[in-house]
């Protein structure tokens, strides 16, 4: 019986012997799968765990979120009102008139083109062909000729030689801002577009970028005419283009243009020289001849109207009121025109108001003859 049971035992030794490998691989197997499993539970609840954390974590950016549009909505809101406010707050001290300042627009003003300032420039009226007498008109001005060609200088310079227009010379670009840096009273430069060492261009550009000779008025003297060399001109800041050869006609039309010292609307309350022109056919000779004999006629008129009232020689005194109305209304002298008028009838009506009336014709009209002789001189 003992011996039965090794031999079964040592039976089963054999068999386990015999199948040791495939064993192995078996136990091998199922501690595999039994690792597979145990990680795959890890793995499960890890993701799981993770998908919570996501959740949690999209919850709170969704919170963040509203919290930061809540946020943008009130600053928006803020910010309307306070630009609300800046605009009640100027359209207040615009309208309370305490002062004038940009409000803003400098800025905006800094990115404007400055390079060409504004000028004043009168309307010139109709004329007929201009000659040299007529240029007497604009006696006293002062003009810098910017030209390298000596005969074109010559021509201008012959041209306005008894003007009573004083013209300085530059013989070229450098010369010019080397002039005006000594001496910048100049009305108009008459700037030659090409010119040795530094053209007309470049000295322009230089001219308008100083503020302290945007009182001058720069003329392109050339002989291009293109509409894209013109616009070159005008974005260097020449303000006015004269072709050559010069022409008499448009030379005199840039200077009354551009005078300021014969702008009867600025420096004249007596007298409209233009209405003067005007009434006179645009003819400035006989306008002048007409000015020069109501100073020898009428200056003393308030002297012998004085001493024919004294004489009690009314008709006298009615018939020199009478040609001063006609003669002032022609001149362009309105003030003195209402005022001859205004005496003239009381002197008619034996008015008490004759002394105040005739103090005030006798103010005019010496006033209106002091602008006469400014003028004509």
């Amino acid at each position: 019986m003992i011996e039965n049971y090794f031999i079964k035992k040592r039976g089963n030794m054999d068999f386990l012997l015999k199948y040791q490998t495939e064993l192995l691989a078996i136990i091998a197997i199922m501690l595999i799968i039994f690792i597979y499993l145990l990680i795959r539970k890890k793995s499960v609840k890890t993701s799981s765990e993770n998908s919570k954390i996501q959740e949690d974590n999209k919850e709170q950016k969704l919170q963040q979120k509203g919290i930061e549009q809540e946020e943008t909505t009130e600053a928006i809101e803020d910010n309307t009102e306070d630009e609300e406010n800046i605009q009640n707050t100027l359209l207040e001290t615009s309208l309370e008139g305490e002062e004038e300042g940009d409000f803003g627009i400098e800025d905006t003003e800094k990115n404007k083109d400055h390079s060409k300032p504004s000028f004043s420039k009168r309307d010139v009226p109709p004329h007929n062909k201009i000659n040299k007498e007529d240029f007497k008109e604009f006696a006293g001005e002062r003009i810098l000729l910017a030209e390298d060609n000596i005969i074109n200088q010559k021509v201008i310079m012959g041209l306005l030689a008894e003007s009573g227009i004083e013209i300085v010379v530059a013989d070229d670009g450098v010369e010019c801002l080397e002039i005006l840096k000594k001496d910048s009273d100049f009305t108009i430069i008459l700037m030659d577009a090409h010119m040795p060492r530094k053209d007309g261009f470049e000295a322009t550009r230089e001219i308008r970028a100083n503020p302290a000779y945007n009182h001058i008025v720069v003329v392109a003297l050339s002989g291009d005419t293109a509409a894209d060399d013109i616009r070159k001109m005008s974005e260097a800041g020449m303000s006015e283009h004269l072709e050559k050869p010069l022409k008499m006609d448009a030379l005199y039309d840039i200077l009354y243009a551009y005078s300021g010292k014969n702008n009867s609307g600025t420096n004249y309350t007596e007298i409209d020289i233009e209405e003067g022109i005007e009434i006179s056919g645009y003819d400035s000779d006989f306008y002048h001849e007409i000015l020069n004999e109501f100073l020898n006629t009428y200056e003393n008129a308030p002297q012998q109207i004085a001493e024919s009232v004294k004489e009690k020689n009314f008709q006298s005194a009615d018939k020199l009121l009478l040609d001063i109305i006609g003669v002032s209304a022609n001149i362009g002298a309105t003030k003195l025109t209402q005022s001859a008028m205004n005496l003239k009838s009381a002197l008619k009506e034996k008015s008490e108001d004759i002394g105040k009336l005739f103090t005030k014709f006798r103010e005019d009209l010496q006033n209106l003859t002091k602008e006469i002789k400014e003028y004509l001189s």
